[in-house]
């Protein structure tokens, strides 16, 4: 399994940056989310290829299956 991490960056200017390694698909989001509030409105999202490699998979199986 990989190791999760949430790591928060915040410029001499005060701007700040959320990114989360290891986690796939939308569960990034989740763990995430009470930072996201603490920090404000979100000005900016780069989703990585993690988060859609998953949900490619994901829709796959349901197709498979369904």
């Amino acid at each position: 399994m990989k190791t999760q991490t949430i790591e928060i960056i915040v410029t001499p200017q005060g701007k700040s940056s959320v990114q989360t390694l290891g986690f796939t698909g939308s569960s990034c989001r989740d763990a995430s989310k009470f930072i996201e509030q603490a920090l404000g409105q979100r000005t900016s999202e780069t989703l990585t290829a993690e988060f859609h490699q998953a949900e490619s998979v994901r829709q796959t199986n349901q197709q498979r299956n369904g």
